[in-house]
């Protein structure tokens, strides 16, 4: 008997870690790859996309053979939440800064939950965003603008 391979939890997951590490083995192919101690800009792209090809190939086998299938509805409103919050961080970075980027990204992706607690919220947002600025402006150094747009 064929198991139904369209509702199966760990087959869907592992067919989407073969696709997107196979993109990212076959976008990195003309990038040179150098070796481990000189590694050039092809080198991580592929080696992580490798890692994920395996990985998905593992986790599909693992769905054809255990037939687990998938609980509950697509949720419609938090995908699209959390897609526009990471959009809405890309659109807000470069306008307003990063601690604004950040705040806005963490209300927006807690909206796309079914338990928003504005506190809770809030106290997230502020000690993300300070470790953020702590590690990517302080500790990286990188030229992100912490208020405001270039």
């Amino acid at each position: 008997m064929i198991p139904d391979l369209r509702n199966n939890k760990d087959f869907l997951a592992g067919l989407l870690f073969i696709v997107l590490g196979g993109l990212a083995v076959a976008l990195a192919r003309d990038y040179p790859i150098g070796s481990t101690m000189r590694m050039g800009p092809g080198y991580f792209p592929m080696v992580l996309g490798g890692i994920l090809f395996l990985f998905g190939v593992y986790v599909l086998l693992r769905g054809v053979r255990s037939g687990d299938k998938v609980k509950g509805e697509w949720g419609y409103r938090p995908l699209a939440l959390i897609a526009l919050s990471i959009v809405l961080f890309g659109f807000l970075l470069d306008r307003v800064g990063m601690v604004p980027a950040i705040v806005a990204t963490l209300f927006a992706a807690a909206a796309a939950g079914r338990e928003f607690r504005f506190k809770e919220v809030l106290l997230l947002a502020v000690v993300m965003t300070a470790f953020s600025v702590a590690v990517f402006s302080y500790g990286l150094k990188l030229p992100y603008p912490l208020l405001g747009g270039y």
